[in-house]
């Protein structure tokens, strides 16, 4: 029996998505078309290969036994094919990154890396998720840490700071903020953990009762929009809430600043910081985040 190739290819890439709707936008297909794949490929190997959990799909004994049998030779015919057709898989990049830092900071950027290098073609993804760069497609990944990640190279991109923000027009409705305790008699919005608030009272000696009251986003970029409609004071890096600070969407009510714990650095196997076309991107961008650290 004739192995199903297209089914095959399908269920690789959706064990290294981990999600039915991430690998229908790689392969240019509906969530729908996903499922009826995998489903075909059960049947026919009277196996099931995929559970849901909360963390996304994970693989049964029989689909761990699967991908390990096809990813490896499928990559092979994956090059193969680029290689006679013309295709050069060396020239193009896939980068990962957090949402906020993507839409506020990377992509802004990118036109004039595409104008310096029109030949290499950047492919952003944003995900929350640990990106696994042994398994996944994905070339570099822009991770916020401490920059030690067992095999991989670490280039040290920035480190930024959290600042109080706030819209003029919230501040324009209440008392005058002097200290960080004024900061208090507004409403605050929070990280998804709701810590930065009382790590700063903490960290000033401010008596942080009350601190955990207000919204709370798991997204910087949410935490930026909801003090710019108003919501209230939020703690948000530098990086993210510079933009709105200068079209005066924001302002900054308290002059005090708390250099953040960890950094932003970018990612990726030895091996492929080597190609010439990722070396051209770590270093344009290394050049861009200095001149955001000297701003």
């Amino acid at each position: 029996m004739a192995a199903p190739f297209h089914l095959l290819h399908t269920f690789v890439v959706v064990v290294r998505a981990k999600r039915m709707d991430r690998a229908a936008d790689r392969l240019g297909l509906t969530p729908g078309a996903i499922s009826q794949r995998i489903k075909e490929l059960e049947v026919r190997l009277q196996r099931r290969l995929l559970d849901r959990s909360r963390s996304g799909l994970e693989l049964t004994r029989s689909g761990a036994k699967l991908f390990r049998a096809v990813s490896g030779p499928l990559d092979k015919a994956s090059a193969g094919y680029a290689a006679v057709s013309g295709g050069d898989d060396s020239k193009r990049i896939t980068i990962n990154t957090v949402p906020s830092f993507a839409a506020l900071w990377l992509v802004p950027r990118l036109g004039a890396f595409a104008a310096a290098y029109p030949d290499i073609a950047l492919s952003i993804e944003t995900d929350t998720r640990v990106v696994d760069l042994a398994a996944d497609p994905v070339d570099l990944v822009i991770r916020h840490g401490l920059g030690r990640w067992d095999g991989l190279t670490s280039h040290w991109l920035m480190a930024p700071e959290l600042v109080v923000v706030a819209s003029p027009k919230l501040l324009a409705k209440g008392p005058p903020i002097a200290t960080l305790g004024d900061c208090l008699q507004y409403p605050l919005i929070h990280d998804i953990e709701r810590r930065d608030w009382r790590l700063l009272c903490e960290a000033l000696r401010t008596k942080a009762a009350g601190t955990d009251a207000g919204p709370a986003y798991a997204d910087d970029h949410l935490l930026v929009r909801a003090a710019v409609a108003g919501q209230g004071l939020a703690l948000v890096s530098t990086v993210y809430a510079n933009s709105e600070i200068e079209a005066g969407r924001l302002v900054t009510p308290l002059d005090i600043s708390w250099p953040t714990k960890f950094a932003y650095y970018l990612v990726g196997a030895p091996k492929t910081f080597r190609r010439a076309a990722v070396k051209r991107f770590k270093d344009w961008i290394l050049s861009e985040a200095k001149c955001e650290n000297e701003r």
